[in-house]
């Protein structure tokens, strides 16, 4: 796990040492155990290295192949190494780890190499015979890979503001890049909060040469199903065992301790259960808790590290810990989010504990339909009827429910196509569409970036079981684009690996064509507690579930009021801010106005501060 950045112009031109230098030191906090440079004639590369697999400095990267041919910057784990290297007899392998298999095999394979392998990537490797460049990102989108390409130049980083740090970019906002923001909490692909700063699509490569790019998607979570038998319920749910067993598995590869985080609920379980069946010694866990009952989970993961008998740390936290390191959480958003500051002091204790890799649980409310929106999709697919009523009546429907929900089941009623491309894109919302009109000058009735996304899978989406066209417009949604990012940039604030079992892409593809009568859940995530029988604990899987929910709106009345306003009153002053209404909500909000929810304020503030500490101008 590391940080990389690389510039690449396309005519011989001298590149400054200082600018890839810059660019690495912003992605220190990636990897605290080396730094490495090329510098060639029209290419660069930087990289910051935490140190995982071959501990030795002959890993270091920059990594060239035996032939000098190829140089390549690597970020992310190939868990599946060791069986590639045993396809690749004729290379001279000097180290350990996966990096060398990586280029080993893009010598041998060339682009095609990428289907060889199980992991999360991000990599960029030079062609000097060619004179080439190939970037590629994996499947799932858990690796970052960002850019800036114009007539001259392209730059690419595992961070936004290792591009900024070049100095060749200009720290403008990309106005298309706000309404994906505070619709959803964060940036869909392909923008950033920054112009002209792109995100590589997950599951695609791109090869640059002349100036000229070849861009290839290589994978899609709607496209890429396997030819399974799904007609035994009971051999399904074996597959799923032998399929979570492997991710597992394959996730524990480290030359440095493994740790899990263990929550309490069913899926960090189901982690901490299935490191301990691979037999591969004591696991180690860590559970956060809390003095205040309604916030903690700890007496359920003990009942787990009981019967796994698991190295199990218990690290107390008060909500003082949450505010105390508050400014150091949002100065680690790479990019702006709502959501991730649990995700930062989290990783942040487990990290001082002396653990540099970690176990996640994360993703198996996406693929298991464990969130209750998956059902509420098949309740109102099978409801068509409610579309064939006067407009009246439907109307009537919608004012009969309260609050959010009634906000959405309104803009539901307003089509009559409740296809997934249509539907999700409501579900998801943060801040409805009148209301950001209200407070900005944005039109919502434009498209999003997620819209978009969506509406062009809408054929390849209607393909799939109705419970896995969730999951798709999940993980093309927020699972990639908050989820993961905020995983990915929060845990490598702290230079902690964090790695995802239920992020697996063979795993993922077999659940993805289940059939909806096998997957639909009698009880919360019940096909894969089944598929796991007997490992999880009944106190553990018919318990109340719990969120890992703070009262951040008291807070913003107290402790944050000051931090919150100056925020507020900065953004208010925003050529695409309305003033008066944002500061009347505000002062609405502080009086108690149950209308106003302090998720749509809070978006506001963190974007003000994210503008603020990268110095970006509207």
């Amino acid at each position: 796990m590391c940080g990389i950045a690389g510039l690449y112009y396309f005519r011989d031109q001298a590149i400054e040492p200082k600018t890839i230098r810059g660019m690495t030191g912003a992605l220190a906090h990636r990897g605290p155990d080396a730094d490495g440079f090329y510098d060639g004639s029209q290419v660069a590369f930087g990289h910051r290295r935490l140190s995982i697999l071959d501990l030795s400095s002959a890993a270091n990267q920059p990594f060239f192949d035996r032939s000098g041919r190829y140089v390549m910057v690597f970020n992310g784990e190939l868990y599946n190494y060791e069986e590639v290297k045993v396809r690749i007899p004729e290379y001279d392998f000097q180290t350990t780890g996966d990096t060398e298999v990586l280029i080993a095999a893009y010598a041998k394979w060339g682009p095609e190499c990428i289907h060889q392998f199980r992991g999360m990537f991000a990599f960029a490797i030079w062609d000097h015979q060619e004179k080439e460049l190939f970037v590629a990102r994996d499947r799932m989108g858990v690796k970052p890979f960002y850019y800036y390409l114009d007539g001259e130049k392209f730059l690419f980083a595992s961070e936004i503001r290792s591009i900024l740090a070049s100095g060749v970019v200009r720290t403008v906002m990309e106005p298309a890049a706000l309404l994906d923001y505070f619709s959803y909490q964060s940036i869909g692909f392909p923008h950033t909060m920054i112009r002209n700063i792109r995100q590589l699509e997950a599951g695609s490569w791109m090869k640059i040469r002349d100036g000229r790019t070849e861009t290839n998607i290589y994978w899609k979570v709607t496209r890429t199903l396997p030819a399974a038998d799904y007609s035994d319920p009971g051999r399904v749910r074996k597959r799923i065992h032998e399929l979570l067993l492997q991710s597992v598995q394959r996730r524990l590869i480290s030359d440095v301790p493994v740790g899990a985080f263990l929550s309490g609920g069913i899926d960090s379980s189901a982690v901490v259960g299935l490191m301990a069946e691979v037999g591969s010694g004591k696991p180690n866990t860590f559970n956060i808790s809390f003095d205040e009952k309604e916030y903690d989970e700890s007496e359920y993961a003990e009942i787990v590290a009981r019967k796994f008998n698991t190295r199990h740390t218990r690290i107390l936290l008060r909500p003082d810990n949450f505010l105390d390191e508050l400014p150091h959480a949002l100065n680690a958003m790479d990019t702006p989010s709502g959501d991730g500051i649990n995700t930062y002091v989290v990783s942040k204790a487990i990290r001082q504990q002396g653990i540099v890799v970690a176990l996640s649980g994360v993703g198996g409310d996406e693929l298991f339909a464990g969130y209750p929106f998956f059902m509420q999709y098949l309740q109102l697919r099978s409801r068509a009827w409610l579309w064939s009523l006067p407009s009246p009546v439907r109307s009537l429907a919608a004012f009969s429910q309260s609050g959010s929900r009634r906000l959405r089941l309104q803009q539901l009623l307003k089509t009559d196509d409740y296809t997934i491309d249509k539907v999700y894109p409501v579900f998801r919302q943060v801040i409805p569409p009148d209301n950001l009109m209200e407070l900005t000058t944005l039109n919502p009735e434009l498209p999003s970036d997620l819209q978009t996304c969506l509406a062009s899978a809408r054929a390849e989406l209607e393909r799939l079981p109705l419970l896995s066209q969730v999951s798709a417009a999940e993980y093309m949604g927020y699972t990639q684009h908050t989820l993961l990012k905020d995983t990915d940039q929060m845990s490598m604030a702290v230079s902690l690996e964090v790695r995802e079992p239920f992020f697996d892409h063979d795993l993922v593809e077999f659940v993805m064509g289940i059939p909806d009568e096998i997957k639909k859940p009698v009880y919360a995530k019940s096909l894969m507690v089944e598929s796991l029988k007997p490992l999880l604990p009944d106190e553990v899987v018919f318990r109340k579930k719990q969120g890992f929910v703070f009262p951040w709106e008291l807070w913003m009345k107290r402790e944050l009021r000051s931090f919150c306003n100056e925020k507020i009153r900065n953004i208010a002053l925003r050529p695409f801010v309305r003033e008066k209404e944002l500061i009347g909500r505000w002062e609405r909000f502080q009086a108690g106005d149950p209308q106003v929810r302090w998720s749509e304020i809070w978006l506001f503030v963190v974007l003000e501060h994210w503008l603020e500490n990268n110095n970006v101008t509207c």
